[in-house]
């Protein structure tokens, strides 16, 4: 039998960047351990399936939910939609986010590669930063009300050792590292914990392919000390730890689930 304290039953919890990769993987384990999920995407493209592929699996409620979350009024649509739908929200995940492998600035001898351009690097900063500031902040008044809620961001293994070609994903991911330890400790007395968890290597194939996510799993092995990629149900799992009362004594923490990458 499960321990009491990983139970999630009838808790309600927002995912941004919910209908693929880590955000869905999230949710599936979530809904599998009892709660109902509000899944965030930009468009229609894949989240509605993915929604009722969950709900199915697991008989809970799970909705779609429509928004970009980097636009102030558009996150502010998305939960009043789902309090409105739910009447609570009991755990927001930030997982929306996604990387470009390019240089601050053109390197000598490499001239045929691009340098990020404005709107790339306003992109990056956004989808990974920008969005979690502004869906904390969204969901803030209602949890602060409760005196009561989880925040789970998704940062990477980069926010602790650098990445090559990816200045702007390392320097967002960083600052998520960092917003996680602030807003942790300005909520801790209103009982809202913020934690973050740091994935490596945990590719989609409904977003990568077949022939990449055998590249990945190559690529795996020659540079994860565990051999091997992640696997998106590992996520969930920490998710479900951070979002039940097993962590009420944790926050401020951001978790490397990486197989080792970033020893």
């Amino acid at each position: 039998m499960m321990p009491a304290e990983f139970d999630v039953t009838g808790k309600v919890v927002l995912i941004t960047g919910a209908a693929r990769g880590i955000g869905k993987g999230i949710a599936q384990v979530l809904a599998e351990a009892g709660a109902d999920i509000a899944l965030n995407a930009l468009t229609n493209k894949y989240v509605n399936d993915t929604a009722a592929d969950i709900a199915k699996a697991s008989g809970r409620k799970v909705v779609p939910v429509i928004a970009d979350v980097t636009k102030p009024d558009d996150v502010r649509r998305a939960v009043d939609s789902v309090l409105n739908t739910f009447g609570r929200i009991d755990v927001l995940v930030n997982a929306l986010g996604d990387s470009i492998r390019k240089p601050l600035a053109v390197l000598p001898g490499k001239e045929d590669v691009a340098a990020v351009t404005d709107d790339e690097l306003r992109f990056i900063m956004d989808i990974n930063l920008t969005e979690a500031l502004l869906c904390t902040r969204a969901v803030g008044p209602h949890m602060l009300a409760r005196q009561s809620g989880k925040i789970i961001n998704i940062a990477a293994w980069t926010a602790h050792q650098g990445g090559r070609d990816m200045v702007l994903y390392t320097t967002a991911k960083t600052a998520l590292a960092g917003f996680t330890r602030a807003q942790a400790l300005e909520w801790a007395p209103y009982n809202i914990h913020v934690n973050a968890i740091a994935p490596g290597m945990f590719p989609d194939v409904v977003t990568s392919g077949e022939e990449r996510m055998k590249q990945s799993a190559h690529r795996a092995l020659q540079t994860v000390p565990l051999r091997r990629p992640g696997r998106l149900r590992e996520v969930g799992l920490l998710a479900l730890y951070l979002a039940s009362g097993a962590s009420d004594y944790m926050t401020g923490q951001t978790i490397l689930l990486d197989g080792g990458l970033g020893l």
